[in-house]
């Protein structure tokens, strides 16, 4: 296996176990707490899955980068960007980069400690926050993924 097969073979595995954890998160985990009764303490459940999945989303979220971009140079692919015909090479660039901004950054920072403080006062409207977002992510990773397989194989919509 060459160099490019191998980066192809760790980005998607890296996009099946990042945005799958998400979709989980979202579709399962998400909706679970949000049905649970206030005294079995939803918000630290979150914090406990949460925490676990960061680690995992962090490491497979570098490893889709470095691969990605490693793609990129070694197709010489880089002019892409300078093409609506890929715009989907575009999307899948913002959403990396949106998740390594809440991972590594917001999330740390900001996004853990108000979720904590907004919990433990209003959890029902944090988790619906949340979730929210979390909507949003979700979506905005479905579309990168469908246009990039698409767009991989030929189809192209401009």
């Amino acid at each position: 296996m060459d160099g490019l097969a191998l980066a192809r073979v760790v980005h998607v595995i890296g996009v099946v176990l990042w945005i799958g954890g998400v979709a989980m998160v979202t579709t399962v985990l998400l909706p679970t707490l949000r049905k649970m009764d206030q005294d079995e303490n939803p918000i630290a459940l979150f914090e406990r899955f949460e925490a676990a999945f960061s680690r995992q989303a962090k490491v497979v979220t570098v490893l889709t980068g470095l691969s990605g971009f490693y793609m990129l140079e070694k197709m010489d692919a880089w002019g892409r960007y300078q093409s609506l015909d890929y715009w989907w090479l575009h999307a899948m660039t913002l959403v990396w980069v949106l998740f390594t901004v809440v991972l590594f950054l917001l999330e740390p920072l900001v996004l853990h400690r108000w979720f904590l403080e907004n919990g433990e006062r209003r959890p029902a409207a944090t988790l619906r926050v949340a979730q929210g977002f979390h909507i949003l992510l979700l979506a905005l990773s479905l579309v990168a993924i469908a246009g990039a397989v698409a767009g991989s194989h030929g189809w192209f919509f401009f």
